[in-house]
């Protein structure tokens, strides 16, 4: 990966692989969400390369991050090593879905669910139930609701909304680079701020 491109989108120069660097959120949208994560023991999901585990982690309490590919994870502990944040940081290698692994979770209050959605077949089709993706958004979902129900996830903007009918309370939060839509952000329990739907904008 070319070192100006990830420090364009992540913010310094740190370690990524072609899919690594797909999946990472953009950070002017990672710190956007993290900033209703201020101060809280935080449960993340799906680690990737730990990109939106440095959000997290510059204003969280603490930063639990569970990822299943070893290869991922070694990325991640680099990049929050060069991020100076490696003390807020505890590193779980692992299925989120195990149920041994969720009972010996430390006490969180908060949790960052970004499943990872970034398939490159042309007739791939995402869906939230009965979920495509990895692990399947809407089982991850209900687990970690049952962890705690302060919970911003994070969806592809080709999901199909209506998906979203009869889930608990929550705030959708469309997130636009420049005019298009680049993601969804669900908020649930204390991170809602507006009921029903929000906008977030970054202009390019």
């Amino acid at each position: 990966m070319d070192s100006q491109t990830i420090r364009e989108k992540f913010g310094n120069n740190f370690v990524a692989d072609d899919y690594t660097f797909k999946l990472g959120i953009d950070q002017r949208f990672s710190k956007h969400i993290a900033c209703r994560f201020g101060g809280r023991k935080v449960l993340e999901t799906c680690t990737g390369a730990g990109f939106t585990t440095i959000s997290l982690a510059q204003v969280a309490f603490h930063v639990t991050t569970v990822e299943i590919n070893p290869v991922h994870q070694e990325q991640a502990k680099e990049n929050v090593k060069i991020a100076g944040l490696t003390d807020n940081v505890s590193f779980i290698s692992g299925d989120i879905l195990d149920e041994r692994l969720l009972k010996n979770l430390p006490p969180v209050d908060a949790a960052f669910i970004d499943p990872d959605w970034a398939d490159t077949e042309p007739d791939h089709e995402y869906k939230f139930i009965n979920s495509n993706m990895r692990p399947p958004a809407d089982v991850l979902l209900d687990r970690v609701l049952k962890i705690t129900g302060n919970v911003a996830l994070v969806l592809p903007p080709c999901i199909d909304t209506s998906e979203f009918e009869g889930l608990s309370k929550n705030e959708r939060e469309l997130l636009y680079l420049g005019e298009s839509l680049a993601l969804y952000c669900l908020y649930f329990g204390e991170f809602i701020s507006t009921l029903g739907e929000s906008e977030f904008r970054v202009q390019i």
